[in-house]
């Protein structure tokens, strides 16, 4: 039975399953086996060097794998998807492989503390060059990109402080120059935000994140044009950052909710974002739904909606303020993750960017006093009580 359908909620359900539903089955298999076996030698080889499809090693893809792959793959609309291990080694194999010395990489200064930490620390080792820009400085990125570069990363919106790119006008200069563009769309989802359709080469994501929702598996994803991924595959299957096939199943699992999860995050974040805006101990707010924003136009130009992800920076440059109010919020847990159902909470200082040193954290634009909040699929009015609880009594307590 074949299943066409451009609707996210139903291809979260339905895409990329038919093949490997086995027997009677409804629900996709784990398949742990490590190896799979051929008699005829000639069929074994031709699966080996993808002639045919079919699977050869665990290292290399495997079945359950490969319907999250293409679950993913359809949600972006694109020809191909391959997948890893970790959002990290998504991010690193992705690079590493379009990247070779001698070649320049421009991207922003406030992209996931790790992605900048391969930038700073990891490609110059291999003679890669690169220049961070400001975030919203379009101008300043277009300059960058016409004094030559092979790959634009971008990071829309950005993780934690949630500014927003122009993501069609910049993909429209990075190829000009024959450069390949590269969009981490963890933060958007493919339910508000397909980065390909606006005009970027690859989409990737850390799976761990909304993609699976519950916490509890480790992934990452790109998608992108058949020939760009299946090297970007080879990479990663030789240096062998694989995706387990018990992740994969619980990723699986995960996107089936995807679109009804997103949708009440949505609609949640956009709640607290107006509640946060009017409290007296909040000096600002990050979210690209509220009007106030940057970038909101532009948000409003390339987004279906705005995402569960808002960032706030109490009105105080004390770090202990922080340490005083996240331990006061009772729904909520204080952790270095986004986009699970439950709502979590961090300071860059500890989460996002605990890799990078204060000084680093303020040339990129991230206060210490900033606060990521990733709405969860709570009742929205009991999340604004407790941070109304919370933020009273902190206040009340500094002011004392």
């Amino acid at each position: 039975m074949i299943r066409e359908s451009r609707n996210k909620a139903t291809l979260s359900v339905w895409a990329g399953e038919e093949k490997y539903l086995m027997d009677t089955v409804t629900q996709v298999p784990v398949v742990h086996s490590v190896s799979f076996g051929y008699d005829d030698l000639d069929k074994w080889r031709d699966v080996a060097l993808g002639k045919q499809p079919g699977h050869i090693y665990g290292r290399n893809t495997n079945p359950t794998v490969s319907v999250f792959e293409e679950k993913v793959r359809q949600l972006e609309g694109a020809e191909a998807a391959t997948s890893f291990s970790t959002g990290m080694a998504a991010i690193s194999n992705t690079l590493f492989t379009l990247l070779s010395p001698g070649d320049r990489c421009v991207s922003v200064k406030d992209t996931y503390g790790g992605t900048n930490v391969i930038f700073n620390k990891f490609l110059p080792k291999f003679g890669i060059d690169f220049v961070l820009c400001d975030t919203t400085d379009f101008d300043a990125i277009e300059a960058e990109i016409a004094n030559g570069c092979q790959v634009l990363y971008m990071e829309s919106p950005t993780n934690p402080t949630c500014k927003v790119m122009d993501i069609e006008r910049l993909a429209q200069k990075a190829k000009s120059v024959g450069a390949t563009v590269i969009v981490d769309n963890t933060l958007a989802t493919p339910i508000n935000q397909n980065p390909l359709e606006l005009g970027a080469d690859l989409v990737l994501h850390s799976a761990t994140k909304f993609l699976g929702g519950h916490a509890d598996a480790l992934g990452g994803v790109v998608c992108g044009p058949v020939d760009t991924i299946a090297n970007i595959y080879h990479f990663r299957e030789i240096n062998g950052a694989t995706l387990h096939p018990e992740a994969a199943y619980l990723l699986i699992r995960g996107l089936k909710t995807l679109a009804l999860r997103v949708e009440r995050q949505n609609s949640t974040a956009m709640q607290i974002a107006n509640f946060l805006s009017e409290h007296p101990f909040i000096s600002n707010v990050f979210y690209p739904g509220l009007k106030t924003h940057l970038n909101h136009e532009i948000a409003v130009k390339q987004m279906r909606n705005f995402g569960g992800v808002l960032s706030f920076q109490l009105a105080t440059d004390d770090f202990d303020a922080v340490r005083m109010f996240l331990p006061k919020l009772k729904y909520a847990h204080r952790a270095a993750n986004l986009g699970a159902v439950e709502t979590i909470v961090a300071p860059p200082a500890t989460g996002s960017h605990v890799e990078l040193t204060e000084q680093e954290r303020a040339l990129a634009g991230i206060p210490e006093t900033l606060v990521r909040y990733s709405a969860g699929i709570e009742d929205p009015k009991d999340l604004i009580e407790d941070l109304a609880q919370a933020l009273d009594t902190t206040h009340a307590a500094l002011s004392g």
